[in-house]
């Protein structure tokens, strides 16, 4: 804390502290949960894709705050300007996190899907969108309200199978369009379904070089790769809390400002204006805010913001790289188990050699996903995803004949057991 607001001893936790060994602890993972059969087993969560479990360090934190709780932006009171401080100490938290430029915003959100579509709110009349059929839904659809107005052209680019052929296929959408005006591409940095990891820096300087922005979709990304949004060269970033270890119901986008900042405010109410009057005729006059504050109408979600700079600050102590390292090791591991078993197909884009993060999805010749999957919890007290995993046209790419897919997914709170039990289960089952 700054020296304008000093919190007493017991808030001092507010501020996270070092990094614990890894794997990072997290809540639940001395949960119990029974199986067919009779007796308990340790509960195996093997679906940090969806929602990952919220680190300790994080709540704890959140615990350390939670009493001197105030309104933010809008009180004299003491806690009222502890809960202030704490709000955008967290941004700057974030923006840190990010790499951000110095005139880049941070603007919270309630997730990936709430800061995709105040972006394509905020889009100048008549940009064109030009998104792959890959992208999870939080990233598909958000555009498609203005498309079908015609305010806002998108192009629906086919599914890549190499990096390669992603970037030229760009290059190639983006060159032909008519007319060459403003133009956004929307990208994921890694999948949601496969696990593998796309080229943003080189989808970002094709993108660029036909005077076109970039939106990141990080949701999958920032959890396990370190995300910096000027080596990435990107213009905004977007991600959600529940996937990076923090509790839910806390989203960020961040990058340039201008467009945000000509755009009609995302929500209207207090917080986003700087003034409210009425005119001659009776109606308020508004005058809005140009910073941040004109898309955060509302009181701010400030736990939700401290939790999301904590989980920032507890991957960030812990180091990427180490934390990568490790998941590749159990990413290996898992990958050559499931090569092992007769019958199962992991799903790829481009390839088994792509790099990609801890999200690998298959299928079981012979069993329906939701079938598969519900064993695994019954019997083995497993938890995994099945189905389509809101990525509905990149499944049905990798699934031409139709059906649908288990997705195992991990992180760093993920203990080696909790792999072995997985690839076990699946043998056996599949032995039946």
């Amino acid at each position: 804390m700054s020296s304008a607001v000093s919190a007493p001893a017991p808030a001092s936790a507010v501020v996270a502290g070092p990094a614990p060994s890894l794997p990072l602890p997290v809540l639940g993972r001395d949960v119990r949960v029974p199986v067919a059969g009779g007796g308990e087993v340790a509960y195996a969560a093997l679906d940090y894709a969806a929602s990952a479990p919220a680190l300790q360090r994080v709540w704890d934190d959140v615990a350390a705050y939670a009493p001197y709780y105030g309104s933010v932006h809008r009180g004299a009171g003491y806690l009222s300007q502890l809960s202030t401080e704490l709000f955008e100490n967290s941004r700057a938290t974030v923006a840190a996190f990010l790499g951000c430029r110095a005139d880049d915003q941070v603007v919270f959100t309630r997730s990936t899907t709430d800061s995709l579509n105040l972006l394509a709110a905020a889009l100048p009349a008549g940009t064109r969108v030009f998104v792959f059929e890959t992208e999870h839904h939080a990233a598909l659809l958000p555009w498609t309200r203005r498309a079908e107005t015609g305010e806002t052209p998108v192009t629906w680019l086919d599914a890549p199978r190499s990096h390669a052929q992603a970037v030229e296929t760009l290059e190639r959408a983006l060159a032909a369009r008519e007319p060459y005006g403003p133009a956004l591409v929307c990208v994921t940095g890694a999948s949601n379904v496969t696990g593998e990891l796309w080229p943003v820096r080189e989808l970002a300087a094709a993108a660029h070089a036909h005077g076109a922005r970039v939106v990141l979709d990080a949701a999958q990304l920032a959890p396990h790769r370190a995300v910096d949004i000027g080596e990435l060269d990107v213009d905004w970033v977007a991600f959600s809390g529940h996937k990076l270890y923090a509790p839910f119901g806390a989203g960020v986008l961040a990058g340039r400002a201008d467009w945000l900042r000509a755009a009609e405010p995302y929500l209207a109410g207090g917080g986003a204006t700087r003034s409210v009057r009425r005119d001659a005729s009776g109606a308020p006059a508004v005058e809005w805010f140009d910073t941040v504050a004109r898309h955060e109408a509302g009181s701010p979600n400030v736990i939700g913001a401290h939790a999301v700079a904590s989980a920032c600050r507890a991957l960030r102590e812990a180091g990427f790289e180490r934390l990568a390292a490790r998941e590749e090791a159990l990413l290996a591991r898992l990958r050559g188990g499931l090569a092992a078993v007769p019958g199962v197909r992991v799903l790829s884009l481009f390839g088994d050699d792509a790099p990609r993060v801890g999200v690998v999805s298959f299928v079981v010749d012979g069993w329906e996903s939701s079938a598969f999957a519900a064993a695994l919890s019954a019997e083995y007290g497993i938890g995994v995803r099945d189905g389509l995993f809101c990525a509905h046209p990149l499944v049905r790419a990798l699934l031409p004949a139709g059906g649908s897919a288990v997705r195992v997914s991990f992180g760093v709170g993920t203990p080696d057991e909790h792999i072995e039990r997985f690839v076990r289960a699946v043998g056996e089952l599949v032995r039946r």
